[in-house]
């Protein structure tokens, strides 16, 4: 009876708490678009990017996530006229370099709950006065969530949760939706994450009293430039669910020489998280580490994250998009 109690409050913790149903990012500035789809293609680069997580290292069923995201902008492109094979003109159109496109592989693992899926993005960018850009972004995300039930191991052979359909797992699909105000100096994002709550659930019956929390995020930053080659960027995080009281994270990165940087993050009522990174040519690499302020930090080394990126675009022009595309 023991272990069935313990599976059941495995289930109901992945099911009801907001913390254990999305994945936890500490360097979300360095890839807002895993948060937001409408920052596909909103700077001018194509970005990959892969982030590694382990949250509570040293404790036994934590949380670990893997993610792979590649996003960038449709390039404008010239009017051409072609003849075809019978001697008709085509025309073929110029895009605006309006549009940015994007996609994401992950896997995210938490004690008994597995979820992997896919997420793709459109995104379309507007100029506004002041060199300022809004982006609207939609992606339609699709996911396996599955309870292991290979990590319990039951005293009863005949235990009835031993023959249920947990095991298959069910196929979940959704959408996330984001907008994105950016300038030289400051960004603004909105985004919802299952916006249709898991409404659509394809496979096992046993996960048909499975609630997926609608979940929000904002978050801001804004750049100082006290000479040409320090940056100073405050940032605010708040992410809340439909059933739970917001989460900030309140940070302060340095960047010297948009090479090397430095912050650290206070992480309201969850951790202290500090973070460093360097950039040599277009490579990118990460590192931070969150002390955790609750009482599992006695049984943890705390968590680590890890991140490589690659960009390409022209970094001096970073900011003409209207130039360039």
């Amino acid at each position: 009876m023991s272990k069935w109690l313990l599976l059941l409050a495995s289930v109901m913790m992945a099911a009801g708490l907001e913390a254990q149903q999305l994945p936890v990012y500490s360097q979300y500035l360095f890839n807002k678009y895993l948060i937001n789809p409408a920052v596909a293609g909103s700077d001018g680069y194509t970005s990959i990017n892969l982030t590694t997580r382990q949250q509570w290292a040293g404790y036994q069923g934590a949380p670990q996530t893997y993610s792979l995201s590649a996003q960038g902008r449709l390039l404008k492109q010239k009017y051409l006229i072609r003849d075809n094979i019978f001697d008709k003109k085509i025309f073929k159109p110029h895009t605006e370099g309006k549009v940015g496109i994007g996609a994401t592989v992950f896997s995210d693992i938490n004690g008994l709950v597995r979820r992997t899926g896919f997420s793709t993005s459109y995104a379309y960018h507007i100029w506004l006065q002041g060199g300022t850009q809004l982006s609207f972004g939609l992606a339609f995300t699709g996911y396996h969530y599955k309870i292991d039930q290979r990590q319990i191991q039951f005293e009863d052979p005949d235990e009835p949760w031993m023959n249920t359909d947990f095991r298959k797992g069910i196929f979940v699909p959704d959408f996330n939706f984001g907008a994105y105000l950016l300038n030289r100096k400051f960004a603004v994002g909105l985004s919802v994450q299952d916006m249709m709550e898991g409404f659509i659930k394809a496979g096992s019956q046993a996960y048909r009293d499975l609630k997926i929390q609608r979940t929000y995020y904002i978050f801001g930053n804004y750049d100082f430039e006290p000479d040409n080659k320090s940056l100073i960027q405050p940032s605010l995080l708040v992410k809340m669910s439909e059933q739970f009281r917001p989460q900030a994270d309140i940070g302060l990165t340095y960047s010297y020489d948009n090479k090397i940087w430095v912050g650290a993050t206070f992480r309201t009522g969850s951790a202290i998280i500090t973070n460093v990174g360097v950039r040599r040519d277009r490579l990118f690499f990460g590192y931070s580490f969150d002390f955790t302020l609750q009482s599992i930090q006695m049984s943890t080394y705390g968590s680590h994250e890890f991140i490589m990126a690659v960009r390409f675009g022209d970094t001096p022009r970073k900011y003409r998009w209207l130039d360039r595309y």
